[in-house]
């Protein structure tokens, strides 16, 4: 007799193979099952309305966080079940705003081990990490630094939070296999006093490394990725302003990758915008676009909307000189010394914007100059869209859109409901993080959360199916175009971006016009729209529990 009937307990905790109490009487005869489970055989339905139910016990965001991270790391099939039931509702739970706070008390929620901790003191051993991942094949990694985490900075090893969140995302939504999908956090220290003397914390206790070495490591980490899992999607999550779009530049045409703070958000902005211009009437050639914060997110954005203006006809110098962006210090000018090449690319010239004092024009002074039809936030200012502002701006503007960005909500330029107010009930909003619906003038107003969810499900998806080799700017553009196209322009109080019980549907929409990019431009096989079609659909995962074999 076997001490440990170790392949049985093996299957209860694998949370891949898992059925918990939904394993049938001849599956726990089969399996050595019998007596490690309660008598009663629950259908998925069953368990569902019973996670749910706990899940509903839960005092506070947090702890339902915390209950549903359990769940996912007992029985992953029954997390997505209920996650996709649920999604509305249960979205702000896993990712934003709520995974912020999880990834402040990260050291201290801590439960089980999930994907891989790649900390610098251990950079001579990345492939040997790398090969103790979970599970052989794996078609997505999300990996961060946990420098730059939403809108609440450095959390050192705590950032894990965001790769596991979002992978969670790529499996409800993209329908990308859970199995095989890899959350990485890069150690690389932390310069948070607060974590540095918490006795608690998990991370190695040590000053960020930065410069040469901090570029180094990286270099080495993508190597042992290419030789240990090449053709793997690699989504950088999180990295700091002056890493984040160096990194970019420097892998993108390297590998599959891409930096979802900068195409991601660029592409789910600009697919509000496009929204935008379809309910106001007014094309995007003859926007006027203001963009507070210089970020690296900022800078992507405004590139996407350049690429699109260019696109839809105009000069590039033209489509720059249409957007006008500010930071702490006021416009963006030429005679700016502090600027990066990214930044520059979108300097004005001094004259173009009157100053009021000695100093770079205010956000306040370009909207009074410029008469802008768009006002898009990245700044993390809280309420820096002043009424004055804002009301200086509908002054010229019928149906001004108004896109306060930044993360968490407590970090948004604006409140939705001071948009309406101060607009007359004209203005157009998306908003960075959820809000509820808003009264005004006797109805109910929805508000577009310009979340990137609406974008990297549907890319995992689509270069998965079609196997893309890289992740171009135009599978970018195609997937916002994909998601611009599932908003209904004509409804009666028409939204920026679709709604979010349609996040699967428009997932599938994105995978398939991103796959079709791909292919156009020779980043993938050959397929016609019908196979590509089929690719995406067979690609996608379903949360049905499978049959099991038993174990030897």
């Amino acid at each position: 007799m076997n001490p440990r009937n170790t392949s049985a307990l093996g299957l209860l905790e694998d949370p891949i193979s898992n059925h918990s109490t939904a394993f049938s009487d001849l599956d726990r005869s089969r399996l050595g099952l019998r007596g490690l489970l309660p008598y009663a055989v629950e259908s998925p339905e069953q368990q569902a309305r019973r996670a749910y139910a706990a899940y509903g016990d839960q005092p506070s965001d947090l702890a339902r966080h915390i209950n549903l991270r359990a769940l996912q790391d007992n029985n992953e099939t029954l997390f997505y079940r209920l996650l996709r039931d649920h999604v509305e509702e249960m979205l702000p739970i896993v990712y934003t705003p709520t995974v912020a706070e999880a990834c402040q008390h990260f050291s201290r929620i801590y439960r089980r081990p999930r994907g891989l901790f790649v900390a610098y003191p251990d950079r001579e051993h990345l492939r040997e990490i790398l090969r103790n991942r979970p599970h052989r094949d794996v078609d997505v990694i999300v990996v961060t630094d946990g420098q730059r985490i939403l809108g609440i900075g450095d959390q050192g090893i705590g950032g894990m939070g965001i790769p596991i969140g979002k992978l969670s995302l790529y499996t409800a939504l993209g329908g990308i296999d859970p199995a095989r999908t890899l959350p990485i956090v890069l150690d690389v220290g932390t310069d948070n006093p607060q974590l540095l003397a918490d006795p608690v914390y998990l991370g190695w206790r040590h000053p960020r490394i930065d410069g040469e070495d901090y570029d180094a490591f990286i270099e080495q980490f993508v190597a042992a990725v290419e030789a240990e899992l090449p053709g793997t999607l690699l989504q950088w999550e999180d990295f700091a302003t002056p890493h984040a779009l160096p990194i970019l530049e420097r892998y993108r045409d390297r590998l599959l990758t891409f930096n979802d703070d900068i195409q991601g958000t660029a592409a789910v902005a600009m697919a509000a915008l496009t929204a935008g211009c379809r309910i106001s009437g007014t094309p995007l050639t003859e926007q006027r676009v203001v963009m507070l914060g210089a970020g690296s997110a900022g800078i992507g954005v405004c590139e996407q909307i350049v690429r699109a203006m260019t696109a839809a006809g105009l000069s590039e110098q033209a489509a720059r000189g249409n957007i006008y962006v500010v930071d702490i210090h006021g416009l963006l000018t030429t005679d700016r010394t502090d600027l990066d090449p990214a930044q520059r690319l979108l300097a004005h010239d001094p004259g173009d914007v009157p100053a009021t004092t000695d100093k770079p024009p205010a956000l306040a002074d370009v909207v009074a100059a410029v008469h802008p039809t768009a006002l898009l936030g990245l700044s993390t200012a809280t309420g820096a869209f002043t009424e004055q502002i804002v009301r200086a701006m509908a002054g010229h503007c019928p149906r001004p859109i108004i896109m306060p960005l930044s993360n968490p909500t407590s970090r948004s330029e604006a409140a939705p409901q001071n948009l309406l107010d101060w607009t007359d009930g004209r203005a157009l909003i998306a908003t960075g993080s959820p809000f509820p619906p808003v009264q005004y003038a006797g109805r109910e107003v929805p508000i577009a959360q310009c979340n990137n969810v609406y974008v990297f499900p549907g890319i995992g998806l689509g270069v998965t199916a079609v196997h893309a080799t890289r992740v171009s700017d135009a599978m970018m553009t195609a997937a916002a175009e994909a998601v611009a196209g599932c908003v209904d322009a004509h409804a009666a109080v028409p939204a920026l971006l679709p709604e979010r019980t349609r996040l699967q549907e428009t997932a599938t929409a994105v995978a398939r016009a991103a796959a079709r990019a791909a292919v156009a431009d020779a980043l993938a096989p050959k397929l016609d729209d019908e196979q590509i079609d089929q690719a995406v659909d067979a690609t996608s995962w379903k949360a049905v529990y499978q049959d099991l074999e038993p174990h030897s």
